[in-house]
């Protein structure tokens, strides 16, 4: 196995970055106060290095001719007792060592643990017991043992550890390259109430998240890269094939990540045919309604003597999978054009919640659009789910949603949620890590939408105005652990959110709107089903622009820089018109400038970084000769200035200053 070495990442989340301490530039006609930091070139870390010296990745962005993935099947069952509250699973791991290394360990997620007394959490969470082990074993081989020492650990040559939310699997043989471990598991939990985050029950309906073992992600850069779930960190993932069964008492709906392989087992003969209605048309179609819940109507009759049915479900290419059930829901749906044929879009919910009725509409509008910007939904289906979590919480082709309060509300998280179907779902990045590269760009993506969806809104000012109410208190950069936010306040919503999605914003108006949306497109083609990092983002933008962009990355991720451009005069000169412009915060951005004239001309200029990163506070922007009645910074407010007050200059205002 590498030694992986990162603490750069760590220090770069600890105190910011290097920039951070640089010392300011000094020139001869500026004062100490006035002197700027400047932004120090981005260097990745040292197992991104190593990733670039073997040939998995490249300084271009794009995946190395040496790029891997482990990748895994699981065959899983899983039986949901409403009742008691439990739920009881069982499965099959394969789990394909394609690396070039000799693992002699294997790492598998037990994130229910979180429930578990004594464990380590940074929010909330109902203590449960966590997950029961109830058997686990290798391949054909008799139950591994839990061993309590490194002394019988060497003494019986195998056995698992576990610690937190993780178990660590010793093989009796390393797994070699290109070999498979099976891996065979029982186990049980009870399922924590709707006070939960992310997944629980509230009595009536159930949504199972991170409910099964989970393999660990052992990548290029970092070797295995299995983290503690504490609760505000999320994910990362590797891409597997699942096949599932979920068993649920007869007249409970069922919607799940993946498509179900039984439907003439477990749902009527009209509701078979009204999915087949659904999956060619535009139309939201009713596929249960209230008057055709339950045995007879909506599903068929168990033959069994517990009266339960088993729905089965297949995906491929998936990074996790979810479920959603319930004797209460409705169900409605439709499909959605993705540009490379037709996905189903399922809405399951309670009738009682209003909102909903929309919920398959906003799905549908949400796989499309983002189809179209990004890169067609590659998924055969995608499900939105209403349950017992306040936001909402996405998964492989499903995702679950509460009650919000309002219409518009609802189109916002769905959007978000279904956005996350391309960052993290495809394209693999690790949130924990890095929560602005999947948060950033679905809130980037979220506006986008609103602002198709609303014209008559401003969606871009209201996605600002939340940063900027926090953007000069906060002081977090978001190149930071997802872990390592403080617990209270808006430091991490701001900096893996509001703050990521406003830069993203700002990088197309520098670097032009067709040239940000062939990079963001490369970069979603280049890395679907793999694992990216903030480097191969970008490396791959800086591929496609044809520029080096370390200055932007510099302010926008790593720092907590703010922008403030000001209009400091503006004179008439005899050989036109000079405007000056104050750049007084720290965050480096270009000059945009529009000038109105007396006789009705506008002309618009535009300053590069250069003076800023030669560490000037000042620019002079020169106009061709005229009255000048109105000078505006950042017209189209497409950068993040913060303070708009000094942004505009008016003849009328300055008059005396001015030259006649």
């Amino acid at each position: 196995m590498r030694v992986r070495v990162w603490f750069l990442v760590l220090l770069l989340g600890s105190v910011g970055s290097f920039g951070a301490t640089a010392q300011p530039a000094a020139t001869s006609d500026t004062t100490l106060e006035q002197r700027r930091p400047l932004p120090y070139p981005i260097t990745p870390d040292r197992g991104f290095q190593q990733a670039l010296e073997e040939g998995t990745r490249t300084r271009s962005g794009k995946p190395g001719p040496n790029y891997w993935t482990n990748t895994a099947t699981y065959d899983l069952s899983a039986r949901v007792n409403p009742t008691a509250n439990v739920l009881r699973g069982r499965g099959t791991i394969r789990y394909r060592n394609n690396s070039p290394d000799t693992l002699r360990q294997l790492v598998v997620h037990l994130r229910q643990n979180i429930h578990k007394k004594g464990t380590f959490r940074n929010r909330p969470a109902e203590i449960t017991g966590g997950m029961t082990l109830d058997r686990l074993g290798l391949g054909g081989a008799d139950s591994l043992r839990r061993v309590q020492s490194r002394q019988q650990l060497q003494r019986l040559g195998q056995g698992y550890v576990v610690q937190d939310t993780r178990l660590i699997v010793f093989p009796p043989q390393p797994l070699e390259p290109k070999d498979t471990a099976t891996v065979n598991v029982r186990w049980h939990f009870d399922i924590p109430g709707a006070d939960n985050f992310r997944m629980g029950q509230d009595g009536e309906v159930y949504y199972l998240g991170y409910w099964y073992p989970q393999m660990a992600v052992y990548d290029d850069v970092e070797g295995w890269k299995a983290e503690p779930y504490q609760g505000d960190g999320e994910f990362y993932m590797g891409y597997a094939d699942y096949e599932v069964s979920i068993t649920v008492p007869e007249g409970w709906l069922v919607g799940a990540t993946g498509t179900l392989q039984n439907p003439e087992e477990v749902l009527t003969d009209s509701v078979q045919a009204r999915l087949d209605r659904a999956s060619t048309t535009d139309e939201v179609i009713a596929i249960v309604d209230s008057s055709a819940r339950g045995v007879g109507t909506a599903t068929v009759a168990a033959s069994d003597a517990d009266s339960t049915l088993t729905w089965q479900f297949s995906a491929e290419q998936a990074r996790d999978v979810a479920f959603g059930t319930s004797d209460d829901f409705v169900w409605d749906a439709t499909s959605a054009a993705t540009g490379e044929g037709r996905s189903m879009i399922h809405a399951f919910y309670r009738p009682e919640k209003e909102t909903w009725r929309r919920s398959a509409e906003f799905a549908q509008y949400s796989i499309e659009h983002l189809s179209d910007m990004i890169m067609p939904y590659p998924y055969p289906q995608m499900t939105t789910v209403e349950g017992p979590i306040g936001g909402g919480m996405e998964y492989p082709m499903i995702t679950l949603i509460g009650d919000p309060s309002s219409s518009e509300a609802l189109f916002g998280v769905t959007y978000h949620e279904i956005s996350h179907m391309w960052f993290p779902m495809v394209v693999g990045t690790n949130e924990k890590a890095y929560a602005w590269l999947d948060e950033g760009t679905t809130t980037f993506n979220e506006t986008e939408g609103r602002d198709d969806f609303y014209p008559d809104q401003d969606a871009w000012a209201r996605s600002e105005h939340y940063y900027y109410r926090f953007a000069t208190s906060v002081d977090v950069p978001s190149m930071r652990h997802a872990d390592r936010y403080p617990v209270e306040g808006p430091a991490r919503y701001v900096a893996s959110y509001d703050k990521p999605g406003v830069m993203l914003h700002a990088l197309r108006s520098v670097v032009g709107d067709e040239t940000f949306f062939e990079a963001y497109r490369t970069f979603a083609q280049r890395w679907a089903y793999k694992h990216p990092t903030p480097y191969d983002f970008f490396n791959t933008f800086e591929d496609v622009a044809g520029r080096e962009l370390d200055w932007f990355w510099r302010g926008a991720f790593y720092e907590s820089w703010t922008m403030d451009h000001a209009v400091q005069s503006v004179e008439q000169t005899d050989e036109g018109v000079v405007v000056t412009v104050a750049d007084q915060g720290q965050l480096v951005m270009p000059v945009f400038l529009e000038a109105a004239y007396a006789d009705g001309r506008t002309v618009e200029r535009r300053v590069g970084v250069d003076p800023w990163l030669d560490g000037k506070r000042t620019v002079e922007v020169r106009l061709e000769e005229g009255t000048v009645t109105q000078v505006t910074l950042n017209p189209g407010h497409t950068l993040p200035d913060v303070d708009r007050s000094n942004d505009e200059w008016t003849r009328q205002e300055v008059d005396a200053s001015v030259k006649p």
